[in-house]
């Protein structure tokens, strides 16, 4: 059973940085189709960042592209979000979320994913 547990939310000026954790307890990060979603209050989850196996291949929304950045650590069995030069519409409820027998390449979807974490809340202030 995969196990994730989100960190690294807060409260930040807009402009400024931040960066999420995720880690992953049952799988090997490595061995999962990663993913990051948001949810801001009133709308529907939305896709942020991904990452596939072994860390092959990243993929992005186009608001967040150039300044968020997926990476993993394997050593530490984490994920993270840079997420740099935030804006007042970053804030949101960040999950993280895996994938480890997954059906086709619609990461961008949230049905892609079978687990998901509790969420970190970011607040951008303007």
């Amino acid at each position: 059973q995969v196990q994730l547990v989100e960190s690294g939310g807060g409260l930040v000026q807009a402009g400024g940085s931040l960066r999420l954790s995720c880690a992953a307890s049952g799988r090997t990060v490595s061995s999962l189709v990663m993913g990051w979603f948001r949810q801001a209050p009133g709308k529907e989850r939305e896709f942020v960042a991904a990452m596939g196996y072994i860390g092959f291949n990243t993929y992005y929304s186009d608001s967040v592209k150039g300044r968020f950045s997926i990476s993993t650590d394997n050593t530490k069995n984490t994920l993270f979000l840079q997420m740099n030069s935030l804006k007042p519409e970053d804030m949101a409820v960040y999950y993280c979320a895996a994938c480890s027998v997954c059906s086709g390449s619609n990461y961008y979807s949230p049905a892609f994913y079978r687990h998901w974490g509790q969420g970190t809340q970011v607040t951008v202030s303007s």
